[in-house]
């Protein structure tokens, strides 16, 4: 057996005054399938904002080398590169766990509603070895890292509600989950139409994989624009867009998949529901299966953020954080530990 140490971790947290703290725990220890990573990458999300003021550990999108191994950890080994995201465990015998669908058990434990000592925003981390996730080789640190996350999302809404080759896929917004979702999309073989304010990231969707762009600032109508209906809308602005300008050009039987965050309830014209069989399909990040999916596709069909870098400190965790929450990020954050 090998003897069980433990690790100094520091970690940065948010607090109730929204600054951020860094503190120090003591790793280990480990217990059953318990691993400790070295995080060496850990993207930044918008979600990550709103636990800026909460007592616990921030980031969930994270990237990094295997430190230590529990007794029970059978798979993977000191030095492999790995990554992990929102959630950290389930029981693995309820109904959800059993059919594939472990990011709804009752009991799981994810990011916000439990291990709150532990962040991606940190030198290391205890995740379950059966939760994290081998790097591919052709895919850098700096790149998975937001895929734990971002990249786990969209492909997650593609990915397990059906969507084929031969959909028309609508994303608006063109952030740091459109553009992942520009790139799996169209990929797949869709054909990818995107709606954004302005023309301004027109060129850089068009070269991401998009067919059509929309510039939708000042309209109330887009029926005149889009060419046909659209089969599977993903929205991934931060904001709920106007949905009736929107259902209007959907197809019949489309499906709505509201994926970024937001505050407030989802209304929606009542009728156009009815009357063209629309959708609105919550989902949630990816569970395990097509977690893997997603890396594997990723790393076969050249996928990749587009990523600003700072440094995994104090100062760099801060001017992120600044430049996200001030809609400045193009478009997905990542914090580089030192060597």
């Amino acid at each position: 057996m090998v003897e069980q140490s433990s690790v100094e971790a520091t970690v940065f947290k948010g607090s109730k005054d929204g600054s951020l703290k860094e503190s120090k725990i003591r790793l280990g220890p480990l217990k059953g399938d318990q691993v400790i990573v070295k995080i060496t990458h850990s993207g930044l999300c918008g979600t990550d904002v709103h636990y800026c003021s909460v007592d616990q550990g921030l980031g969930h999108e994270g990237a990094g080398l295997v430190e230590e191994v529990g007794p029970d950890a059978h798979t993977l080994k000191k030095g492999d590169r790995v990554g992990f995201g929102y959630l950290h465990s389930s029981c693995g015998h309820c109904r959800q766990c059993f059919v594939g669908f472990e990011t709804f058990c009752p009991s799981r434990v994810m990011y916000g509603e439990g291990d709150f000592h532990l962040g991606s925003l940190a030198s290391h981390t205890v995740i379950r070895e059966a939760f994290l996730f081998q790097t591919p080789a052709s895919i850098p640190s700096e790149y998975a890292a937001p895929l734990q996350c971002g990249g786990a999302t969209v492909f997650n809404a593609l990915e397990t509600y059906g969507t084929r080759p031969t959909d028309r896929v609508g994303v608006i917004g063109v952030g740091g989950l459109g553009h992942l979702a520009i790139q799996f999309a169209s990929k797949m073989g869709c054909e990818v139409v995107v709606f954004s304010g302005t023309d301004s990231k027109k060129k850089e969707a068009m070269e991401l994989g998009a067919a059509e762009f929309h510039a939708t600032k000042g309209l109330s109508d887009l029926t005149q624009i889009v060419s046909k209906p659209i089969d599977c809308l993903l929205v991934t602005t931060s904001q709920q867009p106007h949905w009736g300008m929107y259902q209007s050009i959907l197809a019949p039987s489309a499906t709505i998949f509201p994926l970024s965050v937001s505050g407030g309830n989802l209304v929606m014209p009542y009728m156009n529901m009815i009357m063209r069989g629309l959708r609105v399909q919550g989902s949630l990040v990816a569970a395990r299966a097509v977690h893997l999916k997603m890396l594997d596709f990723a790393a076969r069909h050249g996928i990749r953020p587009i990523i600003e870098t700072f440094p995994l400190d104090r100062e760099g965790i801060e001017g992120a954080f600044a430049r996200l929450e001030g809609g400045k990020m193009r478009y997905r954050g990542v914090l580089v530990a030192k060597e």
